[in-house]
């Protein structure tokens, strides 16, 4: 049986240094993902942590709070100043492969992938640095792993030669992002102001980033997904509405306004004097209390979303901890935790990702991703609306397949099983004690100094 190989010098075992680069203050899908991941890490208690603080895009940085004990946690761990007094034992990079940096003894990559078929080079690049990568899906996996490149030498005559292959060299694991079962849960008696006020009794729920690109093109294909709402339910006697949680890069007037710009472009499309359902945009911060009361109020009925792709899918995770039911697409990241016997999984096919959407070295021309058949969206948003207690019952039984494998509490364990799986041969710090000694002349230098790189804004919009 292996054991750990630790170093001892007459002294204690002590716990690892570790240092963690992430958007911990983010309001963004990695920043609720790195928020998750340092307190599993906290929880392991074998780690002395610090953490660097980046920003993510143009996502506002004010999701911790001082006065909530899980978030003083993370803050208690921010580094005022991007400097360490020493090398990290381990070095967590939560960020897209292309940022990752090896600053510890043993360095790890924590992304989530890319929505598409196939990740670039510059990617697998950055994941053959690090010690471990880890991913949140399978899908996310397969997208590393299938990704295969020519290395080329170019010889004196101008011509090129292939020399090898650029591919997935290093280890990768799956760890799922867990939803806080203490904060995402049924609830009774929910009263939310920005909900009572609906006059529909129906309400389908979409939550998720606008993303750039035209009608069609945005990842989670907004616009489309709007569209075929208004001809589900145009001219009929009994309308559900449609509730859009979503905003562009921020939560600005601005950004709310173009929001309310891009639904009109849609409802546009149809004639004047056509009756169509109703679209109500919450725009703006929800705190996780309040997203759990928004997937309880009594008035939402089912989440749905057309995404071209998800590296996870948070969100839908944590609306089916709530007894949500799920509309959605049959394919990437939230298969994982989805299934067609408790779900509307709808069917489509692959096409290459618009021009508009091509992201040097994130998302590749020659990628792919799921579009949906809208003939099967439109009968689902029927089909949910005239058998609702059916969908109902799917919602529930999901709810406690995913309260039972998808939880915070089962990450951080994941998390410490393949911890302990990967850092076997990593010698561990120890304490080293030395008798006191008499007083000389002090030195006054100081110890040296490790300056970690100021670091660029991280593109908005990748795996919101």
């Amino acid at each position: 049986m292996e054991t750990e190989r630790k170093i001892y010098i007459g002294g204690c075992v002590m716990k690892k240094f570790m240092l963690i680069c992430a958007p911990v203050s983010s309001r963004s899908g990695y920043g609720a993902h790195a928020r998750d991941l340092v307190w599993s890490f906290l929880d392991h208690d074998k780690y002395d942590i610090k953490i660097q603080d980046v920003p993510w895009g143009e996502c506002p940085r004010n999701a911790l709070n001082k006065d909530n004990p899980d978030d003083k946690r993370i803050l208690d761990c921010i580094l005022p100043q991007p400097q360490l007094d020493r090398q990290p034992d381990i070095y967590v990079d939560i960020r897209i492969p292309n940022e990752f940096q090896t600053y510890g003894k043993y360095n790890i990559g924590i992304t989530a992938g890319v929505e598409t078929t196939a990740v670039s080079q510059k990617w697998l690049e950055g994941c053959n640095k690090m010690d471990l990568v880890i991913v949140p899906s399978e899908h996310s996996k397969k997208g590393f792993v299938e990704s295969v490149y020519d290395k080329v030498q170019k010889l004196p005559d101008g011509k090129q030669q292939k020399v090898g292959q650029l591919k997935l060299e290093k280890p990768m694991e799956v760890l799922f992002e867990g939803a806080n079962e203490s904060i995402y849960k049924p609830i009774d008696n929910v009263s939310l102001d920005l909900v009572d006020d609906i006059k529909e009794d129906f309400c389908f729920l979409h939550v998720g980033q606008w993303t750039k690109g035209g009608f069609g093109e945005d990842r989670k294909d907004i616009a489309k997904m709007i569209k075929i709402f208004y001809e589900s339910f145009a001219n009929k006697k009994k309308r559900p509405a449609l509730i859009l949680k979503t905003n562009g890069a921020t939560y600005s007037i601005l950004d709310r306004e173009e929001c309310l710009r891009k639904i009109n472009q849609v409802k546009e499309k149809f004639p004047s004097d056509w009756k169509l359902p109703n679209v109500y945009l919450l725009h703006g911060s929800l705190s996780d209390e309040d997203m759990n009361m928004l997937y309880n109020h009594p008035k939402v009925k089912t989440f749905v979303s057309l995404t071209h792709g998800e590296g996870f899918g948070r969100p839908m995770l944590e609306a089916t901890m709530a007894g949500l039911p799920v509309i959605s697409t049959n394919w990437s990241g939230h298969l994982d935790f989805l299934c067609t016997e408790n779900s509307i999984l709808l069917g489509g096919e692959m096409k290459q990702v618009p021009k508009s959407m091509v992201w040097e070295d994130i998302i590749i021309p020659e990628s792919q991703w799921f579009n949906v058949n809208e003939t099967q969206a439109y009968r689902s948003f029927n089909f949910c609306f005239d058998n609702f207690e059916e969908i109902k019952s799917k919602g529930k039984k999901l709810m406690k397949i995913n309260r039972e494998k998808f939880t915070l509490n089962k990450m951080t364990e994941k998390l410490d099983e393949i911890m302990e799986n990967h850092m076997k041969d990593v010698p561990q710090t120890v304490g080293l004690q030395l008798p006191k000694l008499k007083k000389v002349n002090e030195s006054k230098s100081e110890p040296p100094k490790i300056k970690l790189p100021k670091l660029k804004k991280v593109t908005e919009g990748v795996s919101a």
